[in-house]
């Protein structure tokens, strides 16, 4: 049996007539970059994420960019986030010319550790980046009490995150901004590339929607120097098409987990990842944690099972962040997931059969 990590073939034949339809209607109406149908996705994003306000913008980097560069991140400043996410995270501060702090993470929900986060704040410290790893958010409210301590802004990366909940308060309405990846990949995809930052900041909202388009209020007025972030109409109606049915598939996903969860249960050698009770958890990605990683990925790839590795290394130990100094050794946990993690299939269209079958032969190599 084949067994695919995503298969957005399948996702989109449930919904072909839709798109084609919403596609068709941006190319009556020629309204490519910008406009009516990012204006419509938005309206309807902000309150999926019970916020005032969304930005569509071209994709989950600028996101991160728009929403740090609204709030008023700049050069000599300090951002702390977590040390397992991916480079999106980090990047996004590098270009406000701040420093991206990193700090470990906790060993049950795998996210940024609060515990740890006062013990790396400086003079310079502005921000705050909590990473809803894998579809479950961060302990947000510690997070939450340490920022408003200090004074600082709390910027959720919420790109694996789309409809997750903490205590029922949906992902990105947390925080200041709540930002988010529509990578084809994602839960809730565009059909390219494309992103959002939602906010009930009024004043950072308008900030916001100047820098990504090119600092302007109005068309040849610029108020500062922004950047061309916008999101083009093909992925604002897709999305609006997309997010009516995001609920369902979310629920998919829960389900498809729990049937892990009870298959994998009891396996000698596998480590789960465990749902908290403030949470609910949307499972962009499946994770289990092994000793003999690499091994096991080549196994069931040969038995035409596709796995990943969320994330491989660390941010300090990324070639690209040698320069701030850190060491191997220095994130333990973050360095102990890195190097057993492994991402199973996971996506709404997954059969029980499949998933009977993945689990069927990681018992099979383990029991060698």
């Amino acid at each position: 049996m084949k067994v695919p990590f995503l298969d957005l073939k399948a996702q989109y034949l449930t919904i072909k007539d839709e798109i084609g339809e919403a596609l068709q209607k941006v190319l009556d109406t020629t309204a490519f970059a910008g406009g009516p149908f990012v204006a419509e996705f938005e309206k309807a994003f902000a309150p999926f994420c019970q916020a005032n306000q969304a930005i569509g913008v071209g994709n989950g980097t600028d996101a991160l960019w728009v929403a740090l560069i609204g709030l008023g991140i700049k050069e000599g400043d300090e951002v702390i986030t977590a040390v397992n996410t991916f480079i999106a995270t980090a990047e996004a501060i590098s270009y406000c010319g701040a420093k991206p702090v990193f700090i470990d993470v906790e060993t049950d929900t795998f996210n940024l550790d609060p515990a740890q986060i006062e013990a790396a704040i400086t003079p310079k410290t502005k921000a705050i980046i909590p990473v809803h790893l894998y579809g479950q958010m961060a302990n947000m409210q510690p997070i939450l009490d340490i920022a408003k301590k200090h004074n600082l802004f709390v910027i959720e990366d919420a790109s694996q995150a789309h409809g997750a909940e903490y205590h029922g308060k949906r992902a990105g309405s947390l925080g200041d901004a709540g930002c988010f990846s529509f990578y084809p990949g994602k839960n809730l995809g565009a059909y390219g590339e494309a992103g959002a930052v939602v906010s009930n900041n009024v004043q950072a909202v308008e900030k916001m929607r100047m820098f990504r388009d090119h600092g302007q209020k109005q068309k040849y007025y610029h108020g500062m120097v922004g950047w061309n972030a916008r999101m083009d109409g093909f992925q604002g109606a897709v999305l609006s098409v997309k997010l009516k049915h995001l609920p369902a598939w979310t629920e998919a996903r829960r389900s498809h987990a729990k049937k892990y969860n009870e298959l994998l249960a009891n396996v000698a050698g596998v480590t789960l990842a465990k749902e908290q009770s403030w949470a609910k958890h949307v499972y962009h990605i499946y994770p289990i944690f092994v000793e003999k990683r690499d091994e096991l990925m080549k196994y069931l790839g040969e038995k035409e099972i596709a796995t990943g590795i969320h994330y491989p290394i660390p941010l300090h130990l990324q070639e690209a962040y040698q320069e701030l100094g850190y060491k191997a050794g220095q994130f333990p946990i973050a360095e102990h997931l890195a190097a057993r993690q492994v991402s199973l299939p996971m996506f709404a269209e997954l059969t029980n059969e499949q998933i009977e079958y993945v689990v069927s032969e990681i018992k099979q190599f383990l029991a060698q």
